[in-house]
């Protein structure tokens, strides 16, 4: 009875209790991203401890005791807000407030400073949410606690995401940089590599980074050529304060660590090369050879950011921010190094390569906000990316040429130095203007637009490559044995120098009409115009006499110097500059040139349509003009060539994006679309690149009809936006891609590479897993242990064709299908964050990331030789951020550190598979310091 009677006073005293409160809720909504809700906002009831936070949609409830009352709304990085309330018992009282990141006075006069944005992942969650088309987005605030330092790491953290180890090469759903796109600010960027259609993400550091996101369904703002994705950085800004970091790290590899590292003469430390003034013949007479001492390889990083706002009367401000960056790194590797065909053409089964390279970065932005309304951006940014190579290939002595004079089973050694630089320039304005009717609430319409110009000058200056024959006599300690130089033909030595210049013009425009609350019309267009200009030069060495000894093979210029000039060798070109005075020792013309054009234009139209609150559907279709050029005059062409290609089309492009909403968590998605791949300039410019063990080359046949592929997509997607922080998706995906394009072997005696139109078509299925999870959160739901991992699953097939007979070049198969090149069935991405409570002064966070892809197509093999494939590569990286107050941050980093072996197999060769290049990059340690003033 006791019991009883105690269990009914308590069930009483908490009756009595509710029905003294009232409820609180409301909406609180965001004037920096024109009203659109606020999630994971702070609101308490002043002098309690009665409070929650906003849900994804900016929505809050609170039970509130009745009586007076004061709520306090907060978000960091945004001016506090206080309101006043009285509540009855049971009564429900709705207050919405308009929250601003503008500094402001709280009522106690307390001055709010913060320079954190919206930039993180509950943020970005919120905006996956909301979005029409799949996207997916990391914020640079978790790009620091996972310890990305550029966007390259930052995409390879996406579900369906890889990227290629020790390259720039990014692959999304199994397609790589040919079917991918990239833009800042949804303007496109050009690429800053002859080799290369996207501009290679490791540019970005992570200070010029505010997000980067993939979308991996077509809508029509997108440029038709698309396949894999669009890949678009939004460049770091700010809003607030005043305040300026400095930070400087250090760090080794541990590979490269204590090695006698070696660079190329004239190149500098900082990534520049001194010497773009001089004529490469002139170079080619003054300048030697060897490689100089690279100083000890201890990797250094140094940076300063800073910003402030400005207001400019009532409503404008304007906010200013500006970082500039260095970073450079050493690295060594060792392993064999083999030019398989059918054959072996060479063979080292050691090589030792020693690279340096460096980073700068320098952007700054002007963001003015006219009014509420209205306002405009402005970007600049200069990068500049180096790699000094310096590779001794057949270091044992054990080097095989098919083609030598001396010994054909050993002995072959070849020395390769080169530097080369990528400067890249970029400019943009954009603008964000709301146009509202006098009695609407909302914009009746909202235009965004941009225009840019980018420049890439890059640079292959003085590419020296030198080869030796009985190179094991260098090693016998006996001075009476030499090796001597290999002189095949004049160019076994020589000097390469290669520019390229990009030069582009793109813009967008979109205009959203609010037709009414569950219709809206967008329209879009977007254009670029884009050039390239190439050329290179070769100067051989032709020696006087037969076998000419080496003494010492790392004293090069011993020999090839001005005093032994048209007496121990002559140089020669392959064009004489007047043919009456011939192409020795003499300086000529370039040896390869081309030039290309690229127009495409663009309108489109979409509507979003809300069918209902939950159901959402975007019908679009873009309508673009496409027209591609590209003369070019190269060495060993057929000789009817006509040495000029152009090529027109226009696309029309429909597609579809359905959205419906479960429940306010829960999202399920169903987009199909056409699309195209159109060539790039490298693909199609016959132009052959000669590596040490490897030659790629365009073909201009890809012009010739059909002059483009046609790409079906199709996802169906379900996402769980589970809790703050907390996601759960599971997408199918499928696309049939008509008349693809692969790398492949052209049936010739150097085997080269080639572009070719492989089969009628190939299909892509896969599926994609992401989760995240916070295991551990504190008493404000602030995560202190959280993982996330995702996984995809693909399978891919194409036909092949048994003959490929263009033009220009062919190739044959002996299989009627095969993977796609590029497509790893298997990828995984997983990390671990710790970030417990602040402990009185020090705030740690410490992250495990892990990531793999399985083996993958690097180029098809053609008619009895197999392919080449990138073995799989698993990674893993721990990254320990310490806070220390609120000025100073001290990092340390350890990547890399399973330190797989990077391998290209040549498989099914009647040796079995041959290892074409193995070796490994070695784990870098890193420590390093941040100051923030």
């Amino acid at each position: 009875m006791k019991k009883l009677l105690f269990i009914t006073l308590l069930c009483l005293s908490q009756l009595i209790n509710a029905q003294d409160k009232g409820t609180l809720k409301g909406l609180l909504t965001d004037k920096e991203t024109n009203n659109e809700p606020l999630p994971f906002a702070n609101v308490i009831i002043k002098g309690t401890t009665i409070g929650t936070t906003t849900d994804f949609d900016g929505n809050y409830t609170l039970s509130v005791p009745a009586g007076n009352h004061i709520v306090v709304f907060s978000f960091l990085g945004y001016k506090a807000v206080e309101k006043s309330f009285t509540i009855a018992a049971n009564e429900t009282v709705t207050i919405n407030q308009l929250m601003s990141a503008e500094e402001g006075v709280a009522l106690d006069d307390v001055v709010i400073r913060a320079t954190t944005k919206k930039d993180n992942a509950n943020a970005l969650l919120l905006e996956q949410k909301k979005a029409t088309v799949i996207k997916e987005s990391i914020g640079s605030q978790e790009l620091a606690k996972q310890g990305v330092s550029d966007a390259a790491g930052a995409v390879s953290k996406i579900s369906g995401v890889s990227k290629q180890e020790g390259s720039s090469n990014v692959y999304v759903r199994g397609l790589g940089d040919r079917y991918l796109n990239t833009t800042m600010n949804g303007l496109s960027l050009p690429s800053n590599d002859v080799n290369k259609k996207n501009i290679d993400l490791n540019l970005f550091q992570s200070e010029v980074i505010q997000s980067v996101s993939i979308s991996k369904a077509y809508s029509p703002e997108f440029y038709g050529d698309f396949a894999a994705g669009n890949v678009n950085i939004v460049s770091k800004e700010y809003k607030g304060d005043g305040f300026f970091d400095v930070s400087v790290g250090t760090g080794v590899n541990t590979r490269a660590a204590g090695k006698d590292f070696k660079k190329t003469k004239g190149s500098g430390h900082v990534g520049f090369f001194r010497r773009y003034e001089h004529n490469p013949f002139a170079q080619v007479l003054s300048h030697g050879i060897d490689p100089e001492n690279g100083g000890e390889p201890i990797n250094l990083n140094i940076g300063l950011s800073g910003g402030k706002s400005y207001d400019l009367g009532e409503e404008s401000r304007l906010s200013l921010y500006a970082t500039a960056s260095f970073q450079n790194g050493y690295e060594y590797r060792e392993g064999p190094a083999v030019d398989f065909t059918n054959v072996f053409k060479v063979r080292y089964p050691t090589a030792q390569e020693f690279e340096y390279t460096t980073a700068t970065t320098v952007m700054g932005n002007a963001l003015y906000k006219i009014n509420d309304n209205h306002q405009l951006k402005y970007t600049s940014m200069f990068l500049n990316s180096s790699s000094d190579q310096v590779g001794y290939f057949g270091v044992n002595g054990l080097g095989e040429n098919r083609d030598a004079i001396l010994d054909t089973d050993q002995g072959f050694f070849q020395l390769n130095v080169q530097f080369n630089q990528d400067l890249i320039f970029v400019n943009q304005l954009t603008g964000e203007h709301d146009f509202y009717n006098a009695t609407d609430e909302d914009p009746e319409f909202k235009l965004t637009w941009g225009i840019g110009f980018n420049n890439v000058f890059s640079h292959e200056p003085d590419r020296r490559r030198m080869s030796l024959e009985n190179y094991q006599y260098s090693l016998d300690n006996d001075p009476t044995t030499n090796a001597s130089f290999y002189n095949n033909i004049v160019f076994d030595n020589q000097r390469y120098f290669q520019k390229i210049i990009d030069s582009e013009f793109n813009s967008r425009l979109n205009l959203e009409q609010t037709i009414s609350d569950n219709f809206s019309l967008n329209y879009g267009f977007s254009g670029r115009r884009k050039t390239r200009d190439f050329e290179n030069i070769r100067y051989g060495y032709d020696f006087l006499t037969p076998h000419v000894q080496v003494a010492d093979p790392s004293r090069i210029d011993d020999i090839i110097n001005l005093q032994n000039f048209g007496v121990v060798y002559n140089t020669e070109v392959f064009k004489a500059i007047d043919p009456s005075f011939g192409t020795t020792n003499l300086p000529g013309l370039n040896e390869n040139t081309y030039s290309g054009t690229l127009n495409v234009y663009g309108a489109s139209i979409n509507g979003v349509v809300n069918v209902n609150e939950k159901l959402t559907v975007v019908p679009g279709i873009r309508l673009e003009s496409f027209q591609q050029e590209i003369s070019y005059d190269v060495i060993n062409i057929n000789p009817n060539d006509p040495k000029f290609r152009k090529a027109e089309e226009v696309f029309w492009l429909p597609s579809l994006n359905v959205k419906y909403a479960l429940n306010d968590t829960q999202n399920l998605r169903f987009t199909f679309s056409k699309t195209v791949s159109v060539p790039e300039f490298k693909e199609v410019a016959p132009f052959v690149y000669e590596g040490v063990t490897q030659r790629i080359g365009g073909n201009p046949d890809l012009l010739d009809n059909p002059t483009f592929s046609d790409v079906f997509n199709i996802d169906l997607k379900y996402e769980w936006f589970i809790n703050r922080g907390e996601v759960l998706s599971l997408s199918a995906f499928g696309k049939q891609i008509n008349n693809p394009v692969n790398l492949v072997i052209a049936s010739d005696a150097t085997g080269v590479q080639r572009y070719f139109r492989t089969g009628d078509k190939a299909t892509i299925l896969g599926l994609e897993l992401e989760a995240r999870k916070n295991l551990i959160t504190d008493e404000d739901d602030n995560a202190q242990l959280s993982a996330g991992f995702n996984f995809t699953y693909m399978h891919t097939e194409q036909d092949l064709y048994a003959n490929v007979n263009g033009q220009s070049f062919s190739t044959s198969f002996n299989r009627a299908t095969d993977q796609l090149q590029g497509a790893s069935p298997i990828l995984v991405n997983a990390n671990l964050n710790y970030s417990p409570t602040k402990w009185e002064n020090y705030k740690p966070t410490a992250t495990l990331v892990f990531s793999y892809f399985a083996d993958r197509i690097d180029a098809l093999g053609s008619g009895q030789i197999g392919n080449i494939v990138e073995k799989s590569v698993p990674t893993l990286d721990f990254v320990w951020k310490n806070n220390i107050g609120e000025n100073i941050e001290i990092n340390f980093s350890a990547s890399n550190i399973l330190d797989p072996s990077i391998e290209r197999v040549r498989e099914g060769t009647p040796l079995g598979d041959i290892v074409l290049s193995g070796y490994k990059r070695g784990s870098n340690i890193s420590l390093g310091f941040n100051y923030k003033f």
